[in-house]
């Protein structure tokens, strides 16, 4: 587990720190299918092994989506906020996707707390996120989160 804070008063001492790395997540067919039955994104690059294979990455790979919806659960290894009722996802600065990311691969978050301010009761923190790619000197994912936590 990541690092855990008891109350917005200290999760705001956090701002500018590295929240570190999560665990690594295996891609499968089987998770690209599910997110593509999910979304109705049932293009022959994520969902059609064979075709894949003589396609542009030589394999199946990840919807780009399905690799920035891996934010949340990975995130919540990095950071436990105590006394909040309530996480809202309010949106994001920025997402880059600079490498494809076959079926196989292993994904893990790094993420920076880039600042935590006061909002109408509660924080919003923004987070500046990194989706590695085991083995790849490119990340998966580049993106800034926007979350608000209320007390």
């Amino acid at each position: 587990m990541g690092v855990t804070v008891n109350g917005l008063d200290e999760l705001k001492e956090l701002a500018g720190r590295s929240l570190g790395v999560s665990e690594w997540i295996e891609i499968t067919q089987r998770r690209i299918d599910t997110f593509a039955d999910a979304t109705g994104d049932h293009q022959w690059i994520h969902t059609d092994p064979d075709r894949a294979r003589r396609g542009p990455f030589g394999a199946p790979v990840a919807h780009g989506f399905l690799t920035l919806s891996l934010f949340i659960p990975l995130f919540t290894e990095l950071l436990d906020v105590k006394g909040v009722t309530s996480k809202v996802n309010y949106g994001l600065n920025r997402v880059r996707f600079p490498s494809p990311v076959p079926v196989g691969s292993r994904l893990r978050l790094a993420a920076v707390l880039a600042s935590a301010e006061d909002v109408p009761g509660g924080v919003q923190i923004v987070v500046d996120g990194t989706i590695q790619m085991e083995g790849s000197d490119k990340p998966a994912a580049a993106l800034q989160s926007i979350t608000r936590l209320y007390a």
